[in-house]
């Protein structure tokens, strides 16, 4: 049997697109011209969801709201129509669905799931460290209003949980840029980026870097007192740690010696050049 010519496969394609859409335009005016009970719509667009077929399901449930405007069910098919195009990996259209749902009913019942669909489907888009973090940023902002308006609610638990994620990877953000700030021989900025993470992200895994890079910093520019203080700070919150052993060897190493018994101070005050 000989291979199909491109000009072939190209018509069969061709031929399949409109089959599709003319299957999907065909689904639309059915659903169009059939009125049903409210319950017999949404219970259908939800067997349709169940079994994955977020196309329909999603028409089905537009079609409640169409019908049923002024109902209990059409609130409620609003937020499922955003859960079903979170599930389709639409994120952009998740977001907006549940935004519509916010605007019109932002006391209703549901409204805790809208945030909380508006959060997981940005969450679902962050990148990796390496990249631009803004998603990251808009996905923490979100996550923090779910916690802030609905702190009882069955969310906000995986809410908090995401949050700490989002942080971390921000607070992997800010190292890789000090790095790369400390490698580039451009002290004071890395001390900036160290710093964030000390302040702003202090609960995550980065913290304990962060601190002994400081230490490096402030050494390398004779900065003692400060690479001192944010070495005390490190052997007090992490005295376990591989990073406490490295900057007290380093300080050590320098002439520098680290009283031990140093209890812990506030940072923003002990750390920045010229704190008080």
């Amino acid at each position: 049997m000989k291979p199909a010519k491109p000009l072939a496969l190209a018509l069969i394609a061709v031929a399949v697109s409109l089959t599709a859409c003319q299957s999907r335009e065909k689904r639309q005016r059915e659903l169009a011209y059939v009125e049903r009970p409210v319950e017999q719509l949404y219970n259908q667009a939800g067997r349709e969801l169940d079994s994955r077929d977020y196309e329909t399901a999603i028409l089905l449930f537009n079609e409640v709201e169409r019908q049923h405007p002024y109902s209990e069910w059409a609130r409620k098919a609003m937020v499922m129509t955003a859960y079903a195009h979170y599930r389709r990996r639409d994120y952009d259209e998740a977001i907006s669905a549940a935004q519509r749902y916010i605007s019109l009913h932002p006391g209703g019942t549901e409204a805790a799931y809208a945030y909380y669909l508006i959060a997981v489907s940005q969450f679902e888009q962050i990148v990796d460290v390496g990249r631009d973090q803004g998603m990251t940023e808009q996905t923490k902002v979100s996550l923090q209003d779910v916690l802030r308006r609905f702190p009882d609610s069955e969310y906000a638990r995986d809410a908090q949980l995401k949050l700490d994620m989002v942080n971390d990877q921000l607070a992997g953000k800010e190292m890789e840029v000090g790095r790369w700030y400390l490698r580039s021989n451009q002290t004071l900025a890395a001390i900036n980026r160290f710093r964030t993470v000390v302040q702003d992200y202090d609960t995550t895994s980065h913290s304990e870097e962060a601190l002994y890079r400081l230490v490096e910093a402030y050494l390398s520019l004779g900065m003692r007192p400060q690479a001192t203080e944010a070495a005390a700070t490190l052997g007090y919150n992490y005295p376990e740690s591989d990073w406490y052993k490295m900057a007290y060897n380093l300080l050590t190493s320098e002439g520098v010696m680290l009283d031990t018994s140093a209890t812990k101070r506030t940072l923003l005050q002990r750390i920045i050049p010229g704190g008080k």
